[in-house]
């Protein structure tokens, strides 16, 4: 009779505190026992020597789009991808889904879509939009990780952008609820007004619309966002961060005492402005991405520890929505979920001195933190057995045809990526291995069990 179900022999745990060569053992889908040479046997044994085994990656922010526009992405081909890149639980955002999630018949449709074809575990974000305040009490009895709001235009007609009445009244409820309010900070009157001269005057090319989106767009809307933070005692999370000074006044304010986290994301410590004019519509994204000098300050505040966590911001769409003369009116939106591990590794561990402690902090570790998933995202006994099994010694060159994204585009294909993913798994059952998704979809919605914490 076997010991466990699975024993992990020989691997390079990777944790928040180390890296050690021991072994792993699973049994009813969590870790039961760690150390080095463990004694017993299992059904299956798995040989990782030369291998480094994470937990699993939490990617806080993703859109698949389903229901309703499944076309653009959907649960199965967006988890499939996740797999493949070492993520293992994912958040999913509230837009680009029709209906989106703002009430709790959304939700249930959402809920039902995922369990039908969801490769990984999942959570997902409830939204806040103008009227919808009288549904975030039922949305936080549904279990949602937090709400989502737009402080400028989604660019999508079904979820409008808040006021700052709306904006304020949202957090005191949420307050309340002891939920988390997550932001896309960009001041609307702003951004809305320089691209509709921008149009009107006849300037509708890349470095256009780059210029109709600048870094104060986003640090103003981060400072007022905050500042509501402070007065109604919300948690405070801010998406996709994109400028060093942006991440600072998070810092600084987290600091006195406000409940405020921010991420960043990986085509923002990777990828630059000129890069958007050489690839086109497939790097357009909001907040755009920005100079050389506003990367490297945005490195910089990363390896201070100012950055909570890395989240890809996948939003995909048809290769049709990606082409138009008018650049302002292509999608905003970048594939790049199954990229995340592999682009911080390059960017950060290979090129940067990111240790592989601080990269399980800012993967899996501190989103299972900051949204009260105290299962998830840690090599500990009691845990899921959320895993991927990554050769550091391996770089690729990412090509269409890796990827899993029902529109196989990237503006990271093309480059040489380091660590390859050998075999990711979901509480304890091997969903990707060697290139191949070898599993029926096992993913399961998870709850928060708190509003979560701050602490880094």
């Amino acid at each position: 009779m076997s010991t466990y179900d699975v024993l992990i022999r020989d691997g390079a745990l990777c944790t928040e505190a180390e890296t050690r060569v021991a072994d792993v053992a699973i049994s009813d889908g969590r870790i039961v026992a760690i150390g080095a040479d463990l004694g017993g046997s299992a059904k299956n044994e798995i040989l990782a020597t030369g291998l480094h085994v994470f937990p699993g990656v939490i990617d806080a922010h993703v859109h698949f789009n389903e229901p309703g526009r499944t076309e653009w992405e959907g649960f199965a081909s967006g988890t499939r991808a996740l797999a493949a890149g070492g993520t293992t639980t994912a958040i999913e955002m509230p837009l680009n889904a029709h209906p989106p999630t703002i009430d709790p018949a959304a939700f249930d449709l959402k809920v039902a879509a995922a369990r039908a074809s969801a490769l990984v575990d999942f959570a997902l974000w409830g939204g806040l939009t103008p009227g919808s305040l009288d549904q975030m009490e039922e949305l936080d009895a549904r279990g949602i990780v937090g709400f989502k709001a737009f402080m400028s235009s989604s660019g999508i007609e079904d979820f409008s952008a808040v006021d700052d009445l709306t904006l304020y009244e949202g957090m005191a409820v949420a307050a309340r609820l002891g939920r988390i309010v997550a932001v896309h900070a960009e001041n609307d009157a702003i951004t809305r007004e320089l691209a509709s001269n921008a149009r009107r005057e006849g300037r509708t090319r890349i470095r256009d619309y780059l210029t109709s989106r600048p870094a104060i767009a986003e640090i103003e809307a981060i400072s007022r966002a905050i500042l509501f933070a402070e007065e109604t005692c919300c948690p405070l999370h801010i998406v996709h961060v994109s400028t060093g000074r942006g991440v600072a006044l998070v810092a600084e304010a987290a600091q006195h005492g406000v409940d405020v986290t921010c991420e960043t994301c990986p085509h923002y410590l990777a990828l630059t402005d000129e890069d958007v004019e050489r690839l086109g519509a497939v790097a357009k994204c909001a907040p755009p991405l920005r100079s050389e000098a506003e990367r490297e300050a945005l490195w910089q505040q990363l390896l201070t520890g100012n950055v909570a966590f890395i989240a890809s911001d996948h939003s995909p769409a048809p290769p049709e929505m990606k082409t138009d003369s008018d650049f302002f009116a292509v999608w905003g939106g970048i594939s790049g979920c199954q990229t995340l591990l592999g682009i911080v590794l390059t960017e950060g561990w290979e090129r940067r001195d990111l240790s592989l402690q601080q990269i399980v902090r800012l993967t899996s570790v501190n989103v299972a933190r900051r949204f009260g998933f105290p299962d998830k995202g840690r090599l500990v006994i009691g845990a899921d057995a959320d895993l991927a099994l990554v050769d550091l010694n391996s770089s690729d060159t990412l090509r269409a045809s890796d990827l899993l994204y029902r529109h196989q585009h990237s503006p990271f294909v093309g480059q040489m990526l380091r660590g390859r993913v050998v075999r990711t798994m979901v509480r304890g059952i091997t969903v990707f291995l060697e290139g191949a998704i070898v599993s029926a979809p096992v993913g399961r919605l998870i709850q928060p069990t708190s509003g979560g914490s701050s602490q880094k």
